[in-house]
């Protein structure tokens, strides 16, 4: 294509699509940058001044421009700084025939993606830009997901999009309202405190105290006094009364969490508490009253233990007024990328590293495990590749080990073995939800968190029909 003016491109271009803008005033060596990058995953145009350049980029989104550092009037300098001004994902290749150490660390500073000199192999020009595009398409995925963080994490820490969590948003939002009690089920580490504490902070019990207590961290003797307090003189070492922490929350929310390790002489005490909202300090024979919104969680079955006789049912009937039940994160699959984007955002500006995002590859080994340990298994995790990455992005090399090499468990779908990018880790769980819903594209849409309008597009751009 000859770029004596900037062509402009289709109005409505596929989104997504990387634009490679060349800017080169050789008409020779523009036309051969142009045949070299032919096979490249983009559209390419090309112009043959920096005054045209600056123009598209003034109308156009850019992936990738490639230009030369010489150029007449306005430099190739001036061509970078204004494109990352324009938008910090383009990423600037600089070409030059008189390169110096300082001309390089300039660009680099300025934010270059990289430095080719002329002349140079047609492959390493194909091997930076097709590094170039990925590391734009990385980045824009990275910015697709703090925005959904941002639409889809309205409450604090409760990130995803899928219908599971949103039940939990919506009920959240529906016993708040009222001074209950809360039941919260799950397997360990699904955030069943996270959600307790929502619960608390939507309330009008907001500026009250919210109070923890892991019940199966707090021996058995000593779990009552610590809940309830005690006078001086109740037992040896006693010398000064304490307030327990029911005193502490008063006003505001207690949460009791791992409820199914409570002893049964607690779980009594605990029931007069539901039933008459009154309680002793040990060692004391008058009664205080506990103005408290009590919220428990279990990360096992409560009916099997009333079944069993190891906790009482009319304490889980007085828990229980209502439940929420949270959904393991196997379940949720479709929230991973999310999750995994939310907590390196808090955690790599917490540690002080400038990590952007993960890598396609490490993406998709998240992807497939199965999180036994669930969302704090996950966070657990990025923290740990924040930590021993040298790079600014988290990549297979700092996964724990056994995860980046991890196969499908047994009975899971292997049609894709190996997703490479974005796009085909995409493909693969919208065919596995259509396949899992036998082909019913809105039950697809509403697991994906997709309209249907998207979804059929999707399965258009991929080939799923």
């Amino acid at each position: 294509m000859e770029a004596a003016t900037a062509p402009s491109p289709p109005a409505a271009e596929e989104p997504g699509t990387a634009v490679i803008l060349v800017v080169e005033d050789d008409t020779a060596m523009r036309r051969m940058i142009q045949e070299v990058l032919s096979a490249a995953p983009a559209k390419v145009v090309a112009v043959e001044s920096s005054q045209a350049a600056l123009e598209y980029l003034e109308r156009e989104s850019v992936a990738v421009v490639l230009t030369d550092l010489r150029m007449p009037r306005v430099s190739g300098l001036e061509v970078l700084r204004f494109a990352r001004a324009r938008s910090a994902l383009t990423q600037v290749i600089l070409l030059t025939g008189h390169a110096t150490v300082e001309a390089a660390v300039e660009a680099l500073k300025g934010g270059a993606y990289d430095f080719l000199k002329k002349p140079f192999e047609p492959e390493d020009l194909r091997r930076i830009v097709d590094r170039a595009i990925e590391y734009w398409r990385l980045n824009c995925e990275n910015l697709r997901l703090r925005e959904a963080n941002r639409a889809y994490a309205d409450m604090d820490g409760m990130v995803g999009k899928n219908p599971a969590i949103e039940q939990v948003r919506r009920m959240v939002r529906a016993c708040a309202a009222y001074d209950c009690c809360v039941l919260v089920t799950g397997e360990s580490g699904t955030g069943k405190e996270v959600v307790a504490h929502q619960v608390h902070l939507s309330s009008g019990r907001r500026d009250g105290r919210f109070v923890a207590v892991n019940c199966a961290a707090i021996p058995e003797n000593v779990i009552e006094s610590e809940l309830f307090g005690y006078q001086r003189g109740a037992f040896t070492g006693a010398d000064r009364a304490k307030p327990g922490l029911f005193e502490a929350a008063d006003r505001g929310t207690l949460f009791l969490d791992e409820i199914n390790n409570a002893s049964p002489a607690f779980q009594a005490k605990l029931l007069r508490v539901l039933q008459d909202g009154t309680f002793y300090r040990l060692g004391d024979t008058e009664p205080r009253r506990a103005d408290v919104r009590l919220i428990a969680a279990t990360n096992r079955p409560l009916p099997a233990l009333v079944e069993s006789g190891a906790f009482r049912m009319d304490l889980y009937y007085r828990l229980r007024i209502v439940e929420i039940v949270m959904p393991p994160l196997r379940d949720r699959r479709s929230d991973i990328a999310l999750l995994a984007n939310y907590f390196l955002a808090r955690h790599a500006a917490r540690l002080g590293k400038p990590v952007k995002g993960l890598t396609t590859r490490a993406l998709g080994a998240l992807m497939r495990h199965d999180w036994p340990g669930n969302a704090r298994e996950l966070e657990n995790t990025i923290q740990s590749m924040i930590i021993l990455t040298e790079t600014d992005m988290l990549d297979v090399d700092v996964l724990p080990p056994g995860l980046s090499a991890e196969q499908p468990a047994p009975g899971r779908a292997m049609e894709v073995i190996e997703p490479q990018s974005l796009e085909e880790i995409e493909a693969y769980f919208i065919a596995k939800t259509l396949r899992e819903t036998k082909g019913n594209r809105a039950t697809a849409a509403e697991i994906l968190g997709i309209d249907k309008s998207t979804l059929w597009r999707k399965i258009k751009r991929y080939g799923l029909e």
